[in-house]
């Protein structure tokens, strides 16, 4: 029989990211900030205390492009923030009044450096430096398309596309042929992007992923949270509206909506994980969500024991609303080490499966004699919660009782969350009572995917009109996966040619 490599090689869908087996927390692949009218050469300074704020959506690399007498200036670097630009030296390093930064989740090995953003490229129209948080779900198929018009690649991100589609829009004026660009992507998006004499930013028309304006003094700010503003000492000035391009120049501020109005449908994994709790996004405390999301767990879920703890940091908030709801004492059971560096080896196997103790150590005299309810974000694979409630048991918890301030994950994302296939989901896989055996809890509580919409503060979740982007826990994607799609027909067409050399 002839070889079948042929048939079944997929050269439309890569997954750039490969997670360590017990990697379970979701992850989010950027980060983006952008200063213009800046004084005294302070622009890329700002923007990097900015990216330092937002260093939780990505901390493997950064880059900041600045311009200046409409010479631009660029730096791409592994690593965090403060390692790359934390030198005082860096204004002269990078002058200028305007500029752009990017902070990013990847561990793709050996073509990580070429993926660094922002992405730059000289056009005909002169210089153009982009930063892009979210993710394009029709990329591999305008990738394909341009690769057979003729253009070359010098990455495998989202933005090399985008800027390629720039480059070959016939429109005369940069900012019609960056909305030129946005006309053919689909996905959840926002950019920011500067050229010699503009910056430009936009949203994607569901707004899936955030964007936020603001100022300090006469500059203007954009920002992937407010947290970034708040770092910067900026003033919040509003959320860029879901398919909104703004256009800031010596002109000043411009908004532009070129598509079709459609209701907003924001990502809610912003409020169950990735932002920063002192963040408002979309007019919504991230904070206060988080606590609104305890108390209904604890309605939904309630159970009888001596202490709430968080899975810090990022379960503290929602633990705090559990006991508040339930009248149960919240206590710090759970300690968190903040001082373990990118670049830690651990020196065996044995070591590596250790690890969670080295970052998570159970505080004994919280826990000994206890029933305790255990309190996360959110479940993925269930490999470090099976580590964590061992952990707590081994410190003398008589009882764990383990509740996730969010529903089930049962599907993956494509719009810039790193989450596992389906058949890694737990959720996805097993039923309650296999997870709660599989995870060796007394009992187990997911939040409802009415009680998360309670949290936001809708009285749940309506299905004829969404009012976020939920398909993680639902399957309603909110746009189109053409790369999806196209790969699922290659799959189809595998197997009809797979059974007709079989029946041949």
């Amino acid at each position: 029989m002839r070889s079948l490599d042929h048939v079944i090689a997929d050269p439309i869908v890569h997954r750039e990211h490969h997670r360590e087996a017990d990697d379970d927390r979701p992850r989010l692949e950027c980060g983006v900030c952008g200063v213009w009218g800046a004084p005294d050469d302070e622009a890329s300074s700002i923007v990097a205390l900015g990216l330092h704020a937002l260093q939780h959506r990505g901390q493997e690399a950064c880059g900041i492009a600045s311009v200046r007498d409409e010479r631009f200036h660029t730096e791409r670097h592994q690593g965090l923030v403060g390692e790359a630009f934390g030198g005082a030296d860096l204004a002269k390093r990078m002058p200028g009044p305007a500029a752009v930064g990017h902070t990013r989740y990847s561990t793709a090995g050996g073509s990580f450096l070429r993926n660094i953003q922002p992405m730059f490229a000289d056009l005909d129209q002169g210089g153009i430096a982009m930063a892009h948080n979210g993710n394009l779900t029709n990329v591999h198929y305008l990738r394909n398309q341009l690769v057979g018009e003729g253009s070359i690649f010098q990455s495998t991100s989202d933005s090399e596309v985008i800027l390629h589609l720039i480059a070959r829009s016939r429109k005369a004026k940069i900012v019609d042929r960056f909305i030129d660009a946005l006309a053919r992507i689909e996905g959840g998006y926002a950019l920011v992007a500067q050229t010699r004499t503009k910056m430009i930013g936009a949203r994607d028309p569901l707004g899936i992923r955030p964007l936020v304006l603001g100022q300090l003094g006469d500059a203007w700010v954009m920002a992937s949270e407010t947290c970034a503003l708040d770092t910067i000492g900026a003033t919040f000035v509003r959320d860029v509206e879901h398919g909104e391009v703004i256009v800031i120049d010596h002109e000043g501020l411009r908004s532009l909506k070129p598509f079709p109005t459609r209701a907003a449908r924001p990502c809610l994994f912003e409020y169950v994980y990735f932002s920063r709790p002192d963040s408002v996004v979309n007019g919504r405390s991230v904070y206060d969500v988080r606590k609104r999301m305890g108390e209904g767990l604890a309605h939904e879920h309630a159970v009888e024991a001596d202490v709430v703890v968080p899975v810090p940091d990022s379960g503290v908030p929602a633990a705090l609303g559990y006991a508040r709801a339930s009248g149960i004492p919240y206590e710090m059971g759970i300690i968190r080490s903040h001082y373990l560096g990118r670049t830690f080896i651990q020196p065996s196997q044995g070591a590596r499966q250790k690890g969670v103790r080295m970052k998570h150590s159970p505080n004994r005299g919280v826990l000994e004699g206890k029933r305790v309810v255990l309190i996360d974000d959110s479940i993925v694979r269930g490999t470090t919660s099976v580590k964590l409630v061992r952990a707590v048991r081994a410190a003398g918890a008589t009882e764990v009782h383990l509740r996730s301030a969010s529903p089930p994950i049962l599907y993956p994302d494509f719009y810039g969350i790193d989450m596992p296939e389906r058949d890694q989901l737990i959720a996805a896989n097993m039923s309650m009572e296999e997870m709660r055996q599989h995870l060796e809890v007394d009992s187990l509580g997911f939040l409802s995917v009415d009680g998360l919409y309670r949290a936001m503060g809708e009285t749940g979740r309506n299905p004829h009109q969404p009012q976020f982007t939920d398909h993680y826990f639902t399957g309603d994607y909110p746009t189109r996966l053409t790369d999806r799609e196209i790969e699922e027909g290659g799959r189809d067409t595998v197997a009809r040619q797979l059974s007709l050399l079989v029946t041949a």
